[in-house]
């Protein structure tokens, strides 16, 4: 008797492919530069959908990452990690020169900062 030793994998189905997505922060906002509201994701593709209606370009970005996710999993290549419902901790580490490093550090103390609330502050309004 002849057995095929092929694994078959499932189709994968819609619900499954939404469950995926969901774990994938959505934004849309509106652009000033180009006049419309702009639909990413990031830290699954680069890109997007843009448009005047912010709910249709919401639903169209949702289609877009569904299409995505779905041929990402058909192709076999793991998803990149889900960025929906991420903590952060509110530490990072910078690096950058030790001229801007100092830069800032005299800046701050100037200002009777430490160089903690200098970037804080900086980043604020960036």
């Amino acid at each position: 008797m002849k057995t095929n030793n092929t694994l078959k994998h499932p189709p994968l189905t819609k619900a499954a492919i939404k469950a995926a997505a969901a774990r994938y922060l959505k934004i849309v906002e509106w652009s000033d530069e180009d006049k419309c509201f702009v639909g990413r994701c990031p830290g699954l593709f680069f890109g997007g959908c843009d448009g005047m209606d912010e709910t249709k370009v919401y639903a169209e970005l949702c289609q877009i990452v569904e299409e995505h996710v779905a041929e990402t999993l058909a192709g076999r290549k793991p998803l990149p990690p889900p960025t929906a419902g991420k903590t952060y901790s509110g530490k990072f580490v910078v690096r950058l020169s030790p001229e801007l490093h100092q830069k800032a550090a005299l800046k701050a103390m100037a200002r009777g900062e430490s160089l903690n609330q200098f970037v804080a502050e900086a980043l604020t309004h960036a």
